[in-house]
């Protein structure tokens, strides 16, 4: 007999009232106009500068980055234009001492963080000396299994529970990387002990060619966090202070013992998934791109800027300078790294005695390097 409570369950009902509460949160509209006056920023003028300043000189970075790869002088090399809001105002609302577990798209966030940029230029080489992280720099290197940085997290996350630490372990995914198992078992596990993490998932409307509408039914990534019991949120990731606010209150809740929250940017990439030969005209129209690039992060924050008297196009032609003379010493400098040798590969991969077949591999590659 079913009983009379099961018979009234509406699940269609339940399903929209869920949804219902993840309406998109943000603060500075597309024209730059302050649309939620509620929010105390608690930015200065200066801050707001800053951050503006770090947002444009990631954009000249991808610029010159897709430029060295097409000259075959940087190697693996994912795209960030268009998600300078969801990658530099997230991680503008960290501290130093916070970890930071990245994907292969978030080179941005971990060289703001403190990895020195001709490092990361190493590691899109596959070079050894792009892996090694200085000593105080709490990042990992990007992650290129999709998914793997999520558990990884989870992990990070209690044992700065574990120590006591007032810190948070941040990781970020792509809207694919949401359908993967490692994405639901990160945010479980962390939610079940409370673990002081960020997790980040930056939808930015297509895995590759797959389109977020196939990814999931939800309507929502933000809503999957419903099932790991965590706070979540669906943010505007073209907008720089929604995206800033959204992080800074979700490390407030981690370092006060509250758990983690799962954050949902919505943004969009101009460009393709990578530059190891995906064509996006295969799979989005002009007329999309059209009606993304008008949300366009900086130029929205530019006209908040500018209202405000804090910018103006002297000020960035000054940061774009500045930045194409970092990139250029930066890229000088890897290029100056001596070349990664086979015997480098045989000795970081094995830790003591080498088994007879690498020992014959690396006696004949030593004698062919000396020559």
């Amino acid at each position: 007999m079913v009983s009379k409570k099961v018979q009234q369950f509406d699940p269609v009902v339940n399903l929209q009232e869920i949804e219902e509460k993840f309406e998109m949160f943000q603060i500075l509209n597309e024209e730059g106009e302050i649309v939620n006056t509620e929010v105390d920023l608690q930015l200065s003028d200066e801050q707001l500068v800053e951050l503006m300043s770090r947002m444009v000189f990631t954009r000249i970075l991808d610029q010159r980055s897709i430029s060295l790869n097409r000259q075959g002088r940087l190697g693996f090399y994912a795209p960030t234009a268009g998600q300078e809001a969801s990658q530099i105002a997230s991680h503008y609302a960290l501290e130093k001492e916070d970890y930071i577990l990245p994907g292969y798209r978030d080179v941005p966030q971990i060289v703001w963080h403190g990895l020195p940029l001709w490092k990361a230029f190493l590691w899109s080489r596959g070079h050894f000396v792009g892996g090694q992280i200085p000593e105080d720099v709490n990042v990992l290197s990007p992650q290129i299994i999709i998914g793997a940085q999520y558990v990884q997290t989870a992990g990070v996350a209690l044992g700065i529970q574990k120590r006591g630490k007032k810190e948070v372990a941040v990781t970020y995914t792509g809207d694919g990387g949401s359908s993967q198992g490692d994405f639901y078992e990160g945010i479980n596990f962390a939610g079940a002990f409370k673990a002081p993490a960020i997790f980040i998932v930056q939808n930015n409307q297509y895995a590759i060619s797959t389109p977020r509408e196939l990814q999931t039914a939800a309507s929502t990534i933000a809503q999957k966090g419903i099932a790991a019991g965590i706070p979540s949120i669906q943010v505007d990731g073209m907008d720089p202070l929604a995206v800033y606010v959204a992080t800074r209150d979700a490390r407030k809740r981690a370092i006060a013992g509250e758990g983690p929250s799962l954050i949902e940017t919505v943004c969009y990439r101009y460009g393709p998934h990578t530059m190891a030969g995906d064509d996006p005209t295969r799979y989005r129209t002009s007329e999309t791109d059209s009606k993304w690039e008008k949300k366009d992060p900086i130029v929205r924050f530019r006209k908040f800027l500018m209202s405000k008297g804090l910018w103006s196009e002297e000020k960035e032609a000054e940061v774009i300078a500045n930045a194409k003379e970092e990139i250029k010493a930066a890229i000088k400098k890897a290029d100056e790294t001596p070349k990664q040798k086979v015997t480098d590969l045989i000795r970081n991969m094995n830790d003591g005695d080498l088994p007879f077949n690498l020992k014959e591999q690396f006696q004949i590659y030593t004698e062919k390097e000396s020559k």
